[in-house]
Parts: structure tokens; sequence; C-alpha cells
């Protein structure tokens, strides 16, 4: 007996190494299967074409399975870039360019210094993880870490921050210098992502990323920072980013019922929204360094009801652009210029993907 418990111990060790060496990456191009043979029912998918409309793509185990209008057209993706932010941030972090996430982002951009003084200054304690997370407070009244503000002015200081300042790019030069070879290049993707998705003069930041590309970076955090022989996050900063949301105790801005807003920079730029103060949503329990999980509300309502928990994603546009991962599902899904907008029809859509798979883990 105990021959045999060594024996099955090895075997199954075996098993493991084999299945982990065996991960399938794309190349230059996708690997691609039809939905049978990944376990999907491809009517469901279908489906899901139909009600989204749009162009998308659905991956399982590393394989194209599904698409649906032009998967290789690079378009805007609105605040779906944002978790490319996050990365970025978390790529500093690793590669010590910053000594911690909690530094005070006015070592970087000194102008931050003079703001509010009759709110005893406040924004002097801006770190790194509140601007990730939009508890920054800039632009209005409350102080850093004490309430959520979903904010576009917030977005341009951080996007000009991180990438002008700490990364020592341009607008002209942030492709070129920083998002392809550190990732996109990496990732091996295909349509020219770009940070400068109307150009330099028109909201810089703006990221313009074709379906197929941006399911890339969903591969790249299902496989928990791994790109084939390569980590180019480490597991556990992966993992933080996507199952961290803010607690439910933290506040949304007052700003959004007082139209309170606070100084800020001179110049200070919008990345989207014109509206000052800006307050868009409220995080839900369900937000974490930029991305979108399936948490619960104040109201205790799961923010995906017939999702799995795991679940994590980046939305723009109130839904209409999208990628999603289903890490237990082993399943990629990312869509653009859809009729998917707000959470109920967010979560419909992910059902039919969910309800499409015949073969689970």
């Amino acid at each position: 007996m105990r021959y045999r418990i060594v024996l099955l111990a090895i075997v199954l060790l075996f098993c493991a190494k084999g299945m982990a060496e065996t991960s399938v990456y794309p190349g230059k191009e996708w690997a691609t299967k039809n939905p049978l043979e990944v376990g999907i029912d491809g009517g469901k998918l279908e489906d899901l074409s139909e009600f989204a409309r749009g162009r998308g793509c659905v991956v399982r185990h590393g394989y194209m399975v599904y698409t649906w209008g032009d998967i290789a057209a690079r378009r805007d993706i609105a605040s779906a870039a944002k978790p490319f932010y996050s990365h970025f941030l978390f790529k500093a972090w690793e590669d010590k360019k910053i000594p911690s996430l909690d530094q005070k982002v006015m070592e970087w951009e000194p102008r931050l210094r003079s703001l509010n003084s009759g709110l005893e200054f406040k924004d002097r304690d801006i770190a790194w993880r509140h601007l990730a997370n939009q508890i920054s407070c800039y632009g209005v009244q409350e102080k850093p870490g004490t309430a959520y503000d979903y904010n576009d002015w917030q977005m341009a200081l951080f996007f000009d921050t991180l990438f002008l300042k700490l990364y020592g790019a341009t607008f002209t030069t942030v492709d070129k210098t920083v998002l392809h070879p550190i990732l996109t290049d990496v990732l091996q993707c295909q349509d020219n992502p770009t940070f400068i998705g109307f150009g330099t003069e028109d909201r810089p930041g703006r990221m313009a990323i074709s379906c197929r590309d941006f399911a890339r970076f969903g591969l790249l955090y299902l496989r928990q920072g791994k790109w084939k022989d390569k980590q180019l996050l480490s597991s556990k900063t992966v993992k933080m980013a996507i199952s961290n949301p803010l607690p439910n105790s933290i506040p949304r801005s007052a700003s959004f019922e007082k139209g309170q807003e606070a100084e800020m920079i001179a110049g200070q730029r919008s990345i989207g929204s014109r509206n000052i103060p800006d307050n868009q949503t409220d995080h839900m329990g369900s937000y974490s360094w930029l991305w979108w999980i399936n948490g619960v509300d104040r109201e205790g309502r799961r923010h995906w009801p017939d999702v799995p928990i795991d679940a994590f994603g980046a939305f723009g546009h109130g839904g209409m652009r999208a990628m999603v991962v289903l890490p237990g599902l082993d399943v990629i899904i990312c869509w653009n210029d859809t009729q998917i907008e707000g959470r109920d029809k967010e979560n419909h859509a992910l059902k039919l993907v969910v309800e499409s798979l015949t073969r689970k883990p």
C-alpha cells in the first residue's frame, strides 16, 4: 500500500508538471480550435454575439475559439485601459523604481504640495495606491484614502505622473519606450496597441487596442503574470491586483451630492470627463486596483450574480468595451463597440458564456 501511494504521488507530480509545461500561449498568431474541442457549445456563443453586437472574441485554454466582428480592429477602450496603468505601477514597484506603493506622489509631482491650503494641504498625502484605487480624492474635498471618487482628472494625473515622470517618457515616445518593450512586444501583440489612441493632442493615455490583443493581456493575468518562460509580474502581485476590492466602509465621495470641488494643479487635464467635480460611480465593493471584480455591494448584492465569484475584468463606457477573465473556467472574453451597458447586461453576457461550457474543470 505504501508503494502504491508513493507511485501515485509520483504520477500526479509528473502529470501536473506536464500540464504546466503544455500551457498554451499565442505566438505571432493565436492558435485556434472550434468551440466543441474545448468543451463549449458554439450556439450559446452565437447568442452572446447577437446580444452584444459590435466585435469580440472568446479564448479558452489559450486557444482562440470564437470571434465576431473585426477582432483585429484597433479601437479606443475608454476606462478599460486603467488596469494597464496599475500594471505599469506594479512593474515599477517590482523593478524598484519606487520604494513602495505608499510613496507620496508629490515626490514625483511637486505641485501637489501647494494645493488646498484651506484643506490642510491634503493632496500632499496622495500615495500611489490611492491613485491606483481611485481614492486619492484629487479634485474633491475629502482627504486621500477616505472616499472613493471615480474621476478622470485623477486618472490623467496618474497617467502623466507615472509615464512622463517616473518612466521618463513623453506622449510621443510612451508607446516606443514603455508600452511596447515592457509589455505588448513581449505578448507579441498583433495590432500595434497604443496609449495615444486619439493622438498626442487629444486625451493621451486613452488606449486603442484590438480585441485579440486585449485578450493577450487577460491571458497574462489568467496565468498569474507569467508569459511563456518569463514572469512579467509576480504571481503575488497579480493576486493582489485582482482580489483586493475596496471595503464597503469606504464611502463614495460626497461631491456626488454636494457639488463640492477642490483645487487641482493649474492646467490640469482630464483623460475623459469634463465634469467638475467628477464622480461617476460607486465602487460597489468590487473595485480592486482599477480592475472590476465580482464582489458584494453595501446592500449585499453580488456584482454579477450569475457569474463565478473569481471573475475579474476591465470595463469602459459602462461595459460597452471590456475584457473579462473567468479563471476557474480558463476563459477570457473580450468585446468592443457593443450594446452591453450596465451591470445587468454585463451579467447576462457573461452568463451566456458560462452556460456555453459543456465541460468545466
